[in-house]
């Protein structure tokens, strides 16, 4: 092939990638006219409400737009992924700034090859001097506090945000604040702030896996985040968090899809004394008899609760995927997702004007912004309180402490918030954390027996 060939052929593929754009383009031009525009046109200055704004105060509706929201970003994104992938831009980019960025979100890059060129091979580490008992307990309680104070903390403030309205008063009932997406936006932007600056004061491996890789536990994230504001609208936050502990039933279940995964008969048998004790106390409660709730609503909250726990559990498998096949440290993965999680929540709620709506509400009700950014702290350090007790103390010791925290948040929400709970109910509630501490101790055993098998085989052979 002639020079001239080359750079024809070369002009006529960035051609189409032009085109692609264009396309793209367009999409999205013509999604944002079917979302954006509507909810402004309809828009109405008397204080009736539009038959629009009746139409999203229903969850499926809100739904439907958050989906075409994001498929604004998935599809153009996904048809241009493909492209470069199908002409193998890879191996035909050159250098710069463009082929480097699409190289990284695209392709990813190599893992580091140690040369045996002199001085390029990194010394070892200095050996790390162990802590003592004293040093560990002190580090753990800290640990533990800060676990404790910034999920509790962010339960409180979810139920006082989505179901108590904001400036009322004997005259004024005041309003409520019904935009949950927001509050994924607040919360993923914060988080990501941490992450970076996290990256930046410490030392992480090689980021190899490309960009779009996130988008997937990403989306799944926000949605089931999405959802967990949503159910609170119908559901009490005593009622969402044993939700919450029976989600073991779903991870199960994505394990086997996703992972290939085997379980033990003893999870099976956690997995439905957990399913009991959650039924129990659902039956146990007239749930916030005071509002009458409506068959519908309840059908709504479990509903949601159910997509919940399903998208949550998907994210939780994928991003155990992407550890093992990438190697990528938590913060590494922490800031990805969040990157995500940005972009199309926002691209999101622009399209349907939720920033100006949750803004103004905002400068109505100076409370709420507090909330709104004390929530969002508590859920970015949250994170790294994760990472930073996993790391140090392991899974389990992790497990203990959160499934503690849930504990406590079922209780300050009936001081709080002065939910009643039957004896059925509390029955229910001491039989899900009982599950929940056997399978700990189960899990425990057969590591230990693993390993003293282990031991006993090598012993043979040696």
């Amino acid at each position: 092939m002639t020079y001239s060939e080359a750079s024809i052929l070369k002009y006529r593929e960035r051609q189409k990638l032009i085109d692609m754009i264009k396309s793209t383009m367009l999409a999205l031009v013509l999604v944002l006219f079917l979302v954006y525009v509507p909810s402004y046109i309809h828009g109405t200055t008397t204080d009736e409400k539009s038959w629009v704004a009746e139409l999203q105060d229903i969850w499926l509706v809100r739904l439907f737009l958050n989906l075409l929201g994001y498929a604004s970003v998935f599809v153009p994104a996904g048809l241009l992924i493909r492209y470069l992938h199908n002409n193998n831009y890879n191996e035909k980019m050159g250098y710069g700034l463009i082929p480097k960025c699409i190289r990284i979100c695209v392709f990813g890059l190599e893992s580091e090859k140690p040369s045996i060129e002199e001085g390029s091979i990194k010394a070892a580490p200095p050996p790390v001097k162990e802590r003592t008992f004293q040093q560990n307990c002190l580090l753990l309680t800290f640990l533990a506090v800060g676990l404790q104070a910034s999920y509790l903390t962010w339960g409180i403030l979810q139920e006082r945000i989505m179901k108590h309205a904001y400036g009322s008063s004997k005259d004024d009932p005041g309003e409520k604040f019904k935009n949950s997406q927001f509050l994924v936006f607040m919360n993923r932007i914060l988080a990501l702030c941490v992450a970076c600056v996290t990256l930046l004061l410490t030392s992480s491996p090689r980021h190899t896996a490309p960009l779009y890789k996130y988008s997937y536990s990403s989306f799944s994230n926000i949605m089931s985040s999405w959802f967990q504001y949503e159910a609170l609208k119908y559901v009490s936050f005593p009622t969402q968090v044993l939700g919450k502990a029976s989600k073991i039933i779903p991870v199960m279940l994505m394990g086997k899809i996703v992972s290939k995964k085997t379980y033990q008969y003893y999870e099976y048998i956690t997995a439905a004394l957990i399913s009991v004790g959650v039924s129990m106390f659902l039956l146990s409660r007239d749930e916030e008899s005071d509002k009458a709730h409506s068959s519908v609503t309840t059908s709504s909250g479990i509903i949601l609760m159910v997509g919940y726990m399903a998208f949550d559990s998907f994210t939780s498998n994928w991003q155990g995927e992407l550890f093992s096949a990438y190697k990528m440290n938590p913060i590494q993965m922490m800031a990805g997702v969040n990157l995500f999680s940005c972009l199309l929540t926002c691209t999101s709620l622009f399209e349907q004007g939720g920033f100006v709506e949750s803004v103004s509400f905002m400068l109505r009700h100076s409370l709420f912004a507090f909330h709104v950014l004390l929530l969002s702290l508590c859920s970015a350090t949250g994170q790294l309180f994760i990472f930073y007790t996993i790391s140090n103390f392991g899974p389990v010791t992790f497990t203990i402490i959160m499934t503690v925290r849930q504990g406590l948040a079922i209780l300050l929400s009936c001081i709080i918030y002065h939910h009643a709970v039957s004896p059925l109910g509390i029955t229910g509630v001491l039989i899900v954390f009982g599950a929940i501490f056997l399978k700990i101790y189960l899990n425990q055993r057969m590591k230990a027996k693993r390993i003293a098998s282990n031991s006993t085989v090598n012993s043979q052979k040696v």
